[in-house]
């Protein structure tokens, strides 16, 4: 495998940071990872790694670059304040930037893998044109926005690609029912997905948590190679 730090461009003109892992040989498969709030945090740069072993090629990104720059940031970043000022138009151009660099980069198939901030965004980006082959959410939140605008649930008929949740049970800031009714609009719209509820586990129980829920986490990620061998 290799592995770089990147800066990519948004087709509004904003720079942000991204890392990318590759692996040895050319990968058709192309992953657009989509952190939590904390942003290019390193679990995800891992992570990236850990697809890269499987063969596919892997893009980490950050959220702040409109807000914070490029630069390298410690882990008491306080990226809160920042989260608070990214927007769904924002977010979905760098998903845009990332999906476009993988395809430069000889990849047929792309995928996106997202959790909590990322989840909910993974999702959207299913309906936000970038023709992907499937998205991912790791404990999204799937109904509306604190302002109230449609989220993944209500923009369900919008998905153009495979949708894969993996919710947990036990999540104090999803209730199982917003993730059932996810299920529900899916189902309606007739997008081939899965919803997967574990019992007992909480929020992050995959990125904070994963040393304590090893089953659930081991499911999830099995569930995700899955899914992108069935659909890339």
């Amino acid at each position: 495998m290799s592995h770089d730090d990147l800066v990519l461009e948004a087709a509004d003109g904003s720079r942000f940071a991204a890392f990318l892992a590759t692996p040895e040989e050319p990968a058709r498969v192309g992953v657009v990872i989509l952190p939590d709030v904390r942003g290019l945090y390193r679990f995800y740069e891992e992570l990236a790694l850990r697809f890269a072993e499987r063969g596919y090629a892997s893009l980490a990104f950050d959220y702040f670059g409109r807000t914070a720059g490029v630069e390298k940031r410690e882990d008491d970043f306080e990226y809160m304040p920042h989260v608070q000022q990214t927007t769904p138009s924002g977010v979905q151009a760098d998903v845009g930037a990332c999906v476009a660099h993988l395809r430069t980069a000889g990849c047929g198939a792309i995928f996106t893998v997202g959790f909590c901030f990322g989840g909910r965004n993974s999702w959207l980006a299913a309906a936000s044109g970038h023709d992907l082959n499937g998205a991912i959410g790791f404990y999204g939140r799937p109904g509306p926005a604190n302002d109230g605008s449609p989220g993944p649930t209500q923009r369900a008929a919008e998905m153009a690609c495979p949708i894969l949740a993996l919710q947990g049970g036990d999540d104090a800031a999803i209730p199982a029912e917003d993730s059932r009714d996810f299920d529900d609009a899916l189902t309606a719209a007739g997008v081939d997905h899965e919803v997967v509820i574990y019992d007992g586990a909480p929020h992050s129980f995959f990125d904070r948590k994963q040393e304590e829920f090893v089953a659930a986490s081991e499911d999830a990620w099995n569930r995700v190679l899955g899914f992108i061998a069935d659909y890339s």
